[in-house]
């Protein structure tokens, strides 16, 4: 079945930078658009960026744009999210999420992975 695994959450200062990894499994990669969310404590789900199958239309939220990088790698099923200039008010769980076909800005992604934790401390 389809798996979906995020990597590289932690604890980071304000003003730094982590990089989070989601490799994929079950499921022809190359097929699926790809997306990062994110849920703070108290607050919904919402996207963060997305890409679509070949990485070359990324879209990102107004509240990352132009501190965040998405990227993928198909040959070796990992999308990645490269954060930098972090603030408090990017701390919350971040979740990797697949969909086959079409990039979609919502939440219509069939597939999330577990989840892991970003903290951002001052």
């Amino acid at each position: 079945q389809v798996q979906l695994v995020e990597s590289g959450g932690g604890l980071v200062q304000a003003g730094g930078s982590l990089s989070l990894s989601c490799v994929g499994s079950g499921m022809p990669f190359r097929n699926y658009a790809l997306g990062w969310f994110r849920q703070a404590p108290g607050k919904e789900r919402e996207i963060v960026s997305a890409i679509n199958w070949d990485g070359s239309r990324p879209y990102y939220s107004d509240s990352v744009k132009g501190r965040f990088t998405i990227s993928r790698d198909n040959a070796k099923n990992t999308l990645y999210l490269q954060m930098s200039s972090l603030k408090r008010e990017d701390t919350a769980v971040y979740y990797c999420a697949a969909r086959p076909g079409a990039m979609k800005i919502g939440r219509a992604y069939d597939y999330w992975g577990p989840g892991t934790q970003v903290t951002v401390s001052s």
